[in-house]
């Protein structure tokens, strides 16, 4: 069975161009992959990585370009912005990385920012600073998070809203206590 809609902010995307989407994608959606390594260009500098991400959504002078680069480094927590734009991805850390792939993500000023399993690959303390900085830059921003997740503990931090899935069909939603009761969805079964 196929969506009949995957709505945006009341906007239909499957009515969308394949040529409207790609505009849509990384402006108005942003994503965080799994793993920062893969993801990235190993031969692009990072500051590259994020103008590039810039300049596809958005056509500005190239120091208002460079000037956002490092507002987004900032914004990310990254020490040493200005040092660190002229650095390639195997110079960082695994959570520097990721959160390299997060000022992408932003760069577009996305309405929805989903994230694919930001902390997979990093250790405990680094994961509890990711989650907090990306909890942070949705209240600081408005966006939506959209976290996609099998740690449960890690949903139950983040998310007021949870639909789980099973073979990719949503299986139940529901909100987690401790959230107010007008914003509380009962869980409801959709198998």
């Amino acid at each position: 069975m196929q969506a009949e809609a995957i709505t945006l902010n009341d906007d239909n995307l499957l009515a969308h161009s394949e040529l409207d989407l790609c505009r849509i994608r990384g402006r108005r959606i942003g994503l965080i992959f799994q793993d920062p390594m893969s993801s990235l260009n190993p031969v692009m500098t990072i500051g590259d990585q994020i103008r590039e991400a810039i300049q596809i959504h958005f056509s500005l002078p190239k120091a208002e370009i460079n000037q956002r680069v490092l507002e987004l480094l900032r914004q990310v927590e990254i020490p040493k912005p200005e040092q660190r734009l002229k650095d390639y991805p195997h110079q960082l850390s695994g959570g520097q990385r990721q959160r390299v792939m997060i000022a992408i993500a932003l760069a577009g000023r996305p309405d929805l920012l989903i994230a694919d399993e930001p902390t997979t690959s990093l250790d405990v303390t680094i994961q509890a600073q990711i989650l907090a900085l990306l909890k942070s830059i949705q209240q600081q921003t408005g966006m939506a998070l959209w976290l996609i997740s099998h740690d449960l503990a890690l949903v139950s931090m983040m998310a007021d809203r949870v639909a789980v899935m099973q073979q990719g069909r949503i299986v139940e939603t529901g909100t987690l206590p401790g959230f107010s009761a007008s914003r509380n969805i009962p869980i409801r079964k959709n198998c």
